[in-house]
């Protein structure tokens, strides 16, 4: 479990952990990340300490993770989770914006999948707004404190503008809630997708996704399909795919819960090298061959998510531009029925 935390959290990581119940192991590791200078002492590591019987230590280099443990970022270090470990670099130049949250929960999202969970606390801002985007399209879960119980509400409520967030709670009350959770997703097997009565609950499901949400998802593959509901079954702690029918049925807030999810796209800046080395060196030289220098470019990008495609070729388009002393207007359209991510 990945919490990030900037203005404010302090206080925030003692509700958290005062909270935990002492009876029985969490089986989880904690990996706290917060906004400090790198000529800031940290207190975080001796004051969450008194609130936890877990073993609470500032990360060094390299440190192997172990469960029933809390691990605190240092003062002037980005951190990555690699192989099981927790690695540190030193933080970006003076006045490069830090986003130390973003980069753990992406680091968190590619090493544990859908074993994942990221904890967006008290912070001004918007870092982890990204991460945990990262971590939902590996399938796993996030939470993010309620704006109204944060001391500084800019990164929960950025966090909660996504679209991504499973859980807005308090953070004494993120705990049980994170146990549970736990417990269920260990416990979970993903449904046969070959099954006649599992497919007959898909089908199902797909009708109820066209009526609530007018649009149709009978296409996607079956198995990538059935993980995503089996992860909003653990989130609603429903044991069976016809009990999660019977919840899409009365309940229209998770048809649009599951269409979200459904709808997480991973994407960043030239994403598959290969296919945009293609485009930039067989494709676009094409676009412009014959166009007259003060000739129109229009390329439209469909699916385009958060649209860091559509910039990735504007960028190519502008340079093949350049090159061959073209001036006149490029447009790219980008469209995507995730309006969320468009947004």
């Amino acid at each position: 479990m990945g919490l990030g935390a900037s203005a404010g959290g302090l206080n925030a990581f003692e509700a958290f952990f005062r909270a935990i119940p002492t009876d029985e192991p969490t089986g989880a590791v904690f990996v706290l990340v917060q906004h400090l200078a790198p000529d800031h002492s940290s207190l975080i590591c001796e004051i969450v300490q008194r609130t936890t019987r877990m073993k609470t230590v500032e990360v060094t280099d390299g440190v192997v993770i172990m469960p029933e443990c809390v691990y605190v970022i240092p003062p002037g270090f980005e951190m990555t989770l690699l192989d099981g470990s927790l690695r540190l670099s030193p933080s970006a130049v003076p006045r490069v914006p830090r986003l130390p949250i973003d980069n753990f929960f992406r680091s968190l999202a590619g090493q544990l999948q859908e074993k994942g969970i990221g904890i967006v606390l008290s912070g001004s801002g918007s870092d982890g707004a990204l991460g945990i985007r990262a971590i939902k399209a590996a399938g796993g879960m996030v939470m993010a404190q309620t704006p109204a119980s944060a001391e500084y509400d800019g990164m929960p409520c950025a966090a909660i503008a996504t679209g991504q967030v499973d859980f807005e709670l308090a953070p004494a009350e993120m705990p049980g809630k994170l146990l549970s959770y736990v417990k269920r997703l260990a416990a979970a097997r993903e449904p046969a997708a070959a099954q006649p009565q599992t497919q007959a609950a898909l089908d199902r499901i797909h009708a109820i996704l066209r009526s609530r949400v007018r649009h149709d998802f009978s296409g996607y593959k079956s198995g990538t399909t059935l993980r995503r509901i089996e992860r909003r079954m653990v989130v609603q702690q429903v044991d069976t795919l016809d009990g999660y029918v019977e919840l899409l049925q009365r309940d229209p807030h998770e048809a649009k819960a599951l269409f979200q999810d459904l709808l997480i796209g991973v994407t960043s800046f030239f994403r598959d090298p290969a296919v945009f080395e293609v485009l930039e060196q067989a494709v676009i030289p094409q676009i412009f061959a014959g166009k007259r220098p003060d000739g129109t470019i229009r390329v439209w990008v469909p699916a385009c998510a958060s649209g860091e495609e559509a910039y990735s070729l504007a960028i190519l388009l502008a340079e093949r531009a350049a090159v061959v002393g073209a001036r006149g207007p490029i447009q790219v359209f980008a469209t995507d029925i995730d309006r969320r991510a468009v947004t």
